[in-house]
């Protein structure tokens, strides 16, 4: 039998677009369940059932009602390079986005819409705490070719360029997951202590112990069972447009970084991790604020050591991390402080039993900075401090002495500006061998 044609996929890059229908039940259901949750049960008891069925009538209607006027008066849709939103119904929002400023686009999906086919798609934006864009529901297909398109826009090309190709970098396997995240220090103590309360509980028959083990409990699962329901199925690939993170089940994420907009990297190793030479990547990513921040700062959850290097070196072109020699710090307190400082990478390692090694490009620094206080100038010492946008990193190198500190800030400063010089800035970067080129020719 022939199969019916297919309803082709409205052009998402042309004109001007709503979300799904289907946020309209959702919105109803919503107030619905939370009008029945707190102000229900209590008129129920005072005026009866009929009453209540015929409140809920009015609430129903009424949401109905307003969700279908905001979602007919709401759209969205690109303009040039621009991403133009209108939102709103008493009170009107019109906004209007340089792509070229655009710094993540994540692709959300929690567990129900995942079920019926839909997302939620996410623009970070340069621009504080308010400048996230959240278009919630597209259908999973428009939210991707949506994201295709604003990532072309950035990058200097037409939004019915096709999606840019990609290549697999990492898969973390279950198993490694689940062992790294149990074999830590704060997790094996904390699930030791628990099991020794249940069961001296247990044998004196005392309930009391329950006041000293739920807190337990409640911190195990936001410490293990909440790392390993985000970030299982994880697998991350490199594309011209970015770094590209896919992980979670219950809230399945798609995350882009563009090139250019991590700032500074982290490598963390705890402990018991060293033994089996594995590590977390960490990063400061441009246009997270916030929550969001702390929230998209992992790059790589556990990988090996050596891979995380090879990231580093993927997201910082022309560096090599793993090679920057480290110079002890000849008057640390904790007495494993190092710094490394080549003409790309200003390098620090601190920790004795969670070693942490950050690393900052000079093009990526915004502010340098020598602080000493009055014991460590009676010491004789400093700390030196490359800033970078807000971030879970920040690049402290401490217990220097004064004249190397002094050396390593001029240094540092000197290769920023070198480095600022001959590098173009994030903005429209698959366009910058075509400018570079017409620049050369002419």
């Amino acid at each position: 039998m022939p199969q019916p044609p297919q309803r082709p996929e409205p052009d998402i890059t042309r004109g001007a677009h709503r979300t799904h229908w289907a946020t309209i039940p959702f919105q109803v259901l919503l107030v619905t369940v939370v009008f029945l949750a707190m102000p229900g049960l209590l008129l129920a008891g005072l005026f009866g059932v009929l009453w209540l069925l015929l409140l809920t009538t009015a609430v129903i209607f009424t949401t109905t009602a307003y969700a279908l006027l905001a979602w007919w008066y709401s759209s969205f849709g690109l303009r040039d390079d621009h991403l133009v939103v209108h939102t709103g119904l008493v009170r009107r929002l019109s906004r209007e986005i340089p792509l070229s400023r655009l710094q993540a686009v994540d692709v959300v999906r929690p567990l129900l819409m995942q079920v019926l086919g839909m997302a939620e798609l996410r623009v970070e934006l340069a621009g504080g705490d308010s400048s996230e864009i959240r278009l919630r529901y597209l259908s999973h297909r428009t939210a991707e070719r949506l994201r295709a398109a604003l990532l072309a826009h950035a990058a200097g090309l037409s939004g019915t360029a096709p999606e840019a190709p990609e290549w697999p970098f990492y898969r973390l396997p279950f198993g490694l997951l689940l062992g790294a995240l149990a074999f830590r220090l704060p997790v094996l103590g904390a699930a030791m202590l628990f099991l020794s309360l249940i069961a001296a509980g247990i044998a004196a028959m005392e309930f009391g112990v329950l006041g000293g083990a739920v807190p337990l409990l409640l911190g195990l699962m936001r410490g293990f069972l909440g790392p390993l329901l985000r970030f299982t199925d994880f697998y991350a690939s490199l594309s011209p447009d970015g770094l590209r993170l896919r992980y979670g089940i219950f809230q399945a994420r798609m995350q882009t970084v563009p090139p250019g907009r991590v700032q500074a990297v982290r490598i963390v190793e705890p402990l018991l991790w060293r033994s089996l030479g594995v590590v977390r990547v960490e990063a400061n990513v441009a246009g997270y604020v916030g929550e969001r921040q702390m929230d998209s700062s992992v790059l790589l959850p556990v990988a090996p050591r050596a891979l995380a290097f090879t990231l580093v070196n993927e997201l910082f072109p022309g560096t090599d991390a793993a090679q920057v020699a480290l110079h002890p710090a000849k008057q640390s307190l904790s007495g494993h402080d190092a710094l490394g400082v080549d003409e790309q990478l200003f390098v620090v390692r601190r920790g004795l039993f969670c070693r942490i090694t950050e690393i900052v490009p000079h093009v990526r620094a915004q502010n340098l900075r020598m602080t000493a206080g009055p014991i460590n100038r009676w010491r004789g010492v400093a700390a030196v401090d490359a800033d970078t946008p807000p971030g879970p990193i920040r690049a402290r190198a401490a217990g220097r002495d004064l004249a190397e500190a002094r050396r390593v800030l001029d240094g540092v400063a000197e290769y920023a500006h070198a480095a600022r010089r001959t590098t173009a800035g994030p903005e429209r970067w698959a366009t910058r061998s075509e400018v570079s080129a017409s620049a050369h020719r002419s």
